[in-house]
């Protein structure tokens, strides 16, 4: 949660292993997803009817299995993600 929060992430509340990355808009989701995919990462996009319509989202969900080496991974991934997707990108 810091490393995304000090990458310009905004993310509800959380102290569960499952933690949500708001992207808004459908798009902006499924690209994402793609991207971190094409790093060989998998990040679920959740979508509406699952969320409300323009609430869509990151499901990133960890482990004790998960090393801080794979989270750093995870959040270079998304920075990446996030830019390549373009400026849609908003947090909620």
């Amino acid at each position: 949660r810091q490393g995304l929060l000090g990458a310009g992430f905004e993310l509800p509340g959380s102290d569960s292993a499952i933690q949500s990355i708001p992207c808004g808009s459908d798009e902006i989701a499924m690209a994402m997803s793609a991207a971190l995919e094409a790093q060989g990462i998998w990040v679920s996009a959740i979508r509406p009817p699952t969320v409300p319509e323009n609430s869509a989202r990151l499901r990133v969900t960890l482990s004790a299995l998960h090393s801080d080496a794979d989270i750093d991974s995870l959040i270079a991934a998304l920075r990446w993600s996030r830019d390549a997707v373009g400026t849609g990108y908003r947090a909620e």
